[in-house]
Parts: C-alpha cells; sequence; structure tokens
C-alpha cells in the first residue's frame, strides 16, 4: 500500500512546510506531489512531482493562479498510490489521480482556503479576481471536501470552519514543533554569531518581541503599539511585503522601535528567552512561533480569537486579549510580564515533533505506514 504526500506548493520557510518535514520522516521515501516547488533539494529522498503550473507564469502569482488551481489537482497523472496523506491550505485536498478512482485521502488542513471562505482574515483575498470567483470556487471546494472521509485539522478553531464551511467534521492533531530541540540548548546566547551578538548587545536589556512574516494580517502594526501602550521598545524580526507599511509605524511611534529584518533560528529563540513578551497579535489557524517562544521560555500575548488560544493559557504562559482594545491590550502585557517562564517551557512539550508523529500515524494507521515502508523498500508499488 504505497502513499503518497500531496502539498499546495513548496516554500523554503514556512509553517506548512515544517507539516511536510514531518510527513517525509513519518513515511519516508514518498513521492510529493504539488503545484511547484519553490526549494529545490529540500526532500532529496523523494521525488517531487510538479504539475503543469510550475512551468508557467502563474507560480509566482498565487492569486493570479487561484482559478487554474481545482483543474490542476483533478487531472494528475495515474500513479499506482494507494493512499494520499494531504496537506491542504487552498485546494490539494481536490487532488485527484487519472485511473486512480479507489484513492484513499487523509486530509491534514491548515484551513479551509481563507482567499474564498474568508477574506476579512487574509487581505489577498479582497483582489477583484479572488472575489469574482469565490462564489464558484466555494461550491467546487464544498463539493470536493465531500468526497473526504479522514480529515484533521490543526487546531480546533480551524475543525469549527471545516464544519461551517464543509459540513465535515474533523479531528484535531496540533502541528509539529521543535519544542525538545530549542530546549536541548540552557542559554542561546552561547550559540550566536558574531554578527548575531553584535545585533542582540544593540538592543535594550527589555523589550516587547514581534517576530513573524511582515504581512498585514499578522498585526506587527498592534506589536508596536502594545509597545507604546507598556512604554517599552519593541524588536520586530521577520521581513515580508509588509515592510515599508511597518517601517513607517516604527518611525512614527512613541517607543523605540529596531527592525531586524530576517534573522537566525539562533537569534531569534535567543529573542524568545530574554523578551519581556512576545506579541503574536493576528488571527492565526494554529501558531507555531508562540510554541516556539514558549518552548524557549516567553511569555505570550495573542489574540484571544483563533488557534493561538488554544496553545497560550491565560494568566500561565500569557495572556490573551482584543488587540484593537487598548485597555486589553496594556493588561495583557502586565499580566503575562508577571508569568513564569517554566511555566512556558512546560507547556510547549504538549506539543513536540514527536508527539505530532504519533498522532499522524494513529490517524493514518499503523499497519497502513508499515505496508507503504516495505513496499519502499522493496522499491516497488511507485509509478
Amino acid at each position: 500500500m504505497v502513499g503518497v504526500i500531496v502539498h499546495e506548493w513548496i516554500e523554503r520557510t514556512g509553517g506548512a512546510e515544517r507539516v511536510i518535514d514531518a510527513f517525509t520522516r513519518i513515511i519516508p521515501g514518498s513521492d510529493i506531489v504539488c503545484l511547484w516547488n519553490d526549494a529545490p533539494g529540500r526532500y532529496a529522498d523523494s521525488l517531487v512531482h510538479e504539475s503543469i503550473l510550475a512551468r508557467t507564469i502563474l507560480r509566482k502569482s498565487k492569486a493570479l493562479a487561484l482559478p487554474a488551481m481545482p483543474v490542476s489537482w483533478r487531472y494528475r497523472r495515474g500513479y499506482d498510490y494507494e493512499w494520499a496523506l494531504v496537506s491542504s491550505h487552498l485546494f490539494a485536498h481536490h487532488v485527484r489521480f487519472r485511473g486512480n478512482d479507489e484513492l484513499e485521502k487523509f486530509v491534514y488542513v491548515h484551513t479551509p482556503a481563507r482567499y474564498i471562505w474568508d477574506p476579512g482574515l487574509d487581505s489577498r483575498g479582497n483582489s477583484t479576481l479572488v472575489r469574482a470567483v469565490a462564489p464558484l470556487f466555494r461550491s467546487i471546494d464544498r463539493k470536493s471536501a465531500g468526497r473526504v472521509e479522514n480529515f484533521a485539522a490543526n487546531s480546533r478553531f480551524v475543525a469549527d470552519r471545516i464544519s461551517r464551511f464543509w459540513n465535515a467534521e474533523a479531528s484535531v492533531i496540533y502541528p509539529p514543533v521543535a519544542v525538545e530541540s530549542i530546549q536541548s540548548v540552557s542559554d542561546w546566547s552561547e550559540k550566536l554569531g558574531l554578527e548575531d551578538c553584535q545585533i542582540a548587545s544593540s538592543l535594550p536589556s527589555e523589550f516587547i518581541l514581534g517576530a513573524s512574516r511582515l504581512v498585514a494580517y499578522k498585526r506587527l502594526d498592534a506589536v508596536i503599539r502594545a509597545g507604546e501602550l507598556s512604554g517599552l521598545p519593541v524588536v520586530i524580526a521577520g521581513s515580508g511585503p509588509d515592510i515599508e507599511r511597518i517601517r513607517s509605524v516604527a518611525e512614527n511611534a512613541k517607543v523605540p522601535v529596531f527592525l531586524l529584518g530576517g534573522v537566525s533560528d539562533e537569534l531569534l529563540y535567543f529573542l524568545y528567552s530574554v523578551c519581556v513578551v512576545y506579541a503574536f497579535l493576528g488571527v492565526e489557524d494554529f501558531g507555531i512561533m508562540p510554541v516556539e517562544a514558549m518552548a524557549a521560555g516567553a511569555r505570550v500575548v495573542a489574540n484571544r480569537v483563533g488557534g493561538v488560544g488554544e496553545s497560550v493559557v491565560d494568566g500561565e504562559t500569557g495572556a490573551l486579549c482584543n488587540p484593537d482594545d487598548p485597555e486589553s491590550l496594556r493588561d495583557a502585557i502586565h499580566r503575562a510580564a508577571k508569568c513564569n517562564r517554566s511555566a512556558s517551557r512546560a507547556l510547549a512539550l504538549q506539543f513536540d515533533e514527536s508527539r505530532f508523529a504519533n498522532h499522524i500515524k494513529d490517524w493514518v494507521g499503523h499497519d497502513r505506514i508499515g505496508r507503504h515502508a516495505d513496499m519502499i523498500s522493496l522499491g516497488s508499488g511507485k509509478g
């Protein structure tokens, strides 16, 4: 029973890619089917099959490629796969292989497509093109979801959206976080290179940390507002298309704001471990970075709406708030700063990679995964 891993597209970084990393460890040697691969060599032990979209300019714009994606997933070349482990945040769960109508799909859902189902959470869904096709695609998406019997969601928040949008039930399996790896280092300052040491020494002794990709829905502007409300400097780590807007907000802020751009993992873990609080204020489906932060000992201030409220325990490992309410945000910073860092480290262990792997194996079936491994070792079963 040979399985295949299916993923929307492969990027160099991202929470969804960490899930695929874990999938390849759970079912090593599996083929990976995707729309396109922007990180060649990332999965050296797997054969990555791209779609026809990979050979067009559409791969450069997800919004422009959106109308072509369902068709691309529906008519993939026929391989002798018997089951698929699917990572879906757009249309990957639509996947069908020609001549293979018996394919059993286990779909791990990061979210039903925000673009078409809930554009209020992601401004990219407000483009003219996406708005025009969204009603038709919602119908197609719901119909395709109806062909899937095995859904797992990355949070209760997402499971609820699956129920509302697709009228389907999903178990909850939280994403993998490298908690034990982060906690294997007792003092991340000792792991910093010369350049990172210089950056760290240039920062104030107390600060609020914001770290994520710089896109509007991540709400880094609210992190700067949190600094103003608390009178603390703000450190922002990350890069992305929202950088100019964030830079403008930072230049006009009432407290010092340090924009670091992209940083190494070592520096990020160090920043987690020493910040007064780590503020993560967007509405997230789950939120891997807050768990990373807790693993390093950070107290987390997070939006009470979304999946982060399932990992951050209010009053114990941080505080939840409404980031648009100044009083709520100010109070959350104050309460989170009083929390014990050891509580954060202890709670984070519930989300370690090893637990994710065990849950996926239980969900897909140990026998199915075992038979897949046997066939891969024999070099058979692939088309």
